[in-house]
Parts: structure tokens; sequence; C-alpha cells
């Protein structure tokens, strides 16, 4: 298979195992990629409506597509011509530089609990997500609480409680059809008179177009300013990779309404579409900070810009 980029990237386990989740994506863009370059020794405007379809069907959307085909151009104009190896380099350094870093890391240290408030609409694997910061925060030796803010399905409690007790942490749960603002209420004054490191407060997956349901997560988050007026501490949503554009539909939705610090990005390995991260940072500007590309709780890392691109095309 055509490599996009020359120089061999270092091994990690984070990198090989979001590289083995974009396979499909992978797969697409790097045969693709090698035949616009077939037979063709220069980069004219064929070229570049071709590499700008490539990336535009991957969902990498056509605001970032732009700017990748307007650098290309740059380039161009500047050398007077690429070869098919110098058009990869000028298309890898801009989608890194087209990625936000996020400001902050999700698990450093705080007086109090971090709270983590995980939102979403339903089926995106919010759950699992949940177990997979439960484990990546065990693996940190923070200590961690978990709420269960999906009062609205007896089974969503159930498979967190499997979870925790699986992962040997603590979860505050309430009865069927409870209060979701209750629940997380108690959960937190538990977690700060434990001490506990983080809070991971679960919620009930819900459409984005659910008024009622999506004032209820502002409600959850006053009251958590009642404890501690600096809660959550991170807005976490969880997104379906699969889902592709609409995607970008939801998080520009909850963003609205509650303020999306980063997102949670699941099944990466399911989806030839793995592009959606350029149109979620470039038109919200809301970044990526985990991403899910396995049903294992191991199966989960920080996300990496550099890393993701290589993975892309590699």
């Amino acid at each position: 298979m055509f490599n996009i980029f020359s120089k061999k990237q270092k091994s990690t386990k984070a990198n090989t195992k979001i590289a083995t989740g974009l396979t499909k994506t992978r797969d697409s863009l790097s045969d693709r990629f090698a035949k616009i370059f077939l037979g063709r020794s220069k980069v004219d405007q064929g070229v570049l409506d071709d590499i700008e379809e490539l990336l535009i069907s991957a969902d990498v959307g056509v605001s970032s597509t732009a700017k990748i085909i307007e650098e290309l151009k740059k380039e161009l104009n500047q050398h007077g011509n690429l070869s098919k190896d110098e058009s990869s380099k000028v298309i890898k350094k801009k989608m890194v530089d087209l990625i936000k870093a996020p400001k902050n890391k999700v698990f450093t240290k705080t007086d109090g609990p971090k709270v983590l408030l995980i939102v979403g609409v339903n089926g995106v694997g919010k759950t699992t997500s949940v177990a997979k910061l439960i484990k990546y925060a065990s693996d940190k030796k923070q200590s961690v609480l978990v709420a269960a803010g999906d009062t609205y399905r007896a089974a969503a409690t159930a498979q967190l409680k499997t979870w925790c007790d699986r992962l040997n942490v603590p979860l505050v749960a309430q009865q069927d059809g409870a209060d979701p603002a209750a629940v997380v209420y108690d959960a937190l004054s538990s977690a700060k008179a434990k001490k506990m490191d983080v809070l991971i407060a679960d919620t009930a997956g819900r459409l984005h177009t659910q008024d009622n349901l999506m004032s209820e997560l502002e409600k959850v988050k006053r009251v958590l300013k009642k404890l501690d007026e600096t809660a959550p501490h991170e807005t976490l949503m969880v997104i379906d990779a699969t889902t592709g554009q609409t995607a970008f539909s939801q998080a520009a939705v909850f963003s609205k309404v509650l303020g999306i610090d980063g997102i949670i990005l699941t099944k990466l390995d399911g989806t030839a579409k793995g592009g959606i991260i350029f149109t979620i940072q470039d038109k919200l500007g809301i970044p990526v900070k985990y991403v899910g590309v396995g049903e294992s709780v191991e199966d989960f890392s920080e996300f990496n810009a550099k890393e993701f691109v290589n993975a892309l095309f590699e």
C-alpha cells in the first residue's frame, strides 16, 4: 500500500491502537491518493480537484478541505510544481495545523473532586466510554466515583454497575425515574466527603432535538455549581464517528446549549470517514480529547493530532 508519509513514525501503544482503528479510513485514503498521481508528473487543477473530492469523501469537510487545497496552491505557486511526496507533506502539515490542541488535560489534579459530565445522543457508546474513562483515571492512580445519571433506563444503571464492579469503583445511583440532577448532586456530595479525585457523571442519551431533555442537562450543571461553582470541570460529549456529518449537527446543538469542553470520538474502527474530526474542530472549535477504537476498556487513547494524521495515511 502507498505510504503517503515517507518518514516512519516512532511506534507507541497509543498510536498503534489509533492506526489499527483507522484502518478503514486509511485504506480508502491511501489507495485513492496513490491513484490520483498515477501517470501524472505535474500537480495541476485536475489533481487538486481529485484531492479535494477525496478529502470531502472522508468527511474532512468542505471548509477544512478548502484550507488544505489553498495551502497546496500556495506551495505550488512558490515552487512551480510538487511531487507526490511533497504534496503529501503539505497535506499532512496543514491537517495537523487544523486540529486544535486541547488547552488542558482532563485528568489534572484539582483541589476537590474533578467533575466530568458525560453527554451525548443515544447509541454512541456513552456508557462504554465512561468505563474507559474509569480505567484511564485508575491507571493514573486517581480515585474515581461514578454517578448513574441515566435514570430513565434500568438497563443503563445495571450496565454501569457491572462496569463499576469490574473496575472496583463506587457507584451512586437512585431508583428508576429519579431526578438526574439529584443523583449527580448526591454523588458530588459523596465525592467531596470521601475526598475522591474524580467524579464521572453519566447522563441519559438524548437526541439533540429534544428540548426538554437538553434543559435537564442545563439543570444538572446548575445543581453541580451549588456544591462547586467551578463544576463541571469538563463537559465531554461522546460522538459516534460512523455517523459522519450527523455527528457535527449533534455537536453544534450540544455545544450551543451546554458548552462542550471536549469530544470523545468512538467507533473510529468502524468507519472510513474519520475526517469528521476536522469539521468539528474547524467549525466549532471543540477539541477531540479521546478516541475509542474498540470495545475493550483498553481500546482508548488520549487524542494526539500528529499521531492521528499519521495513522490516517500510514
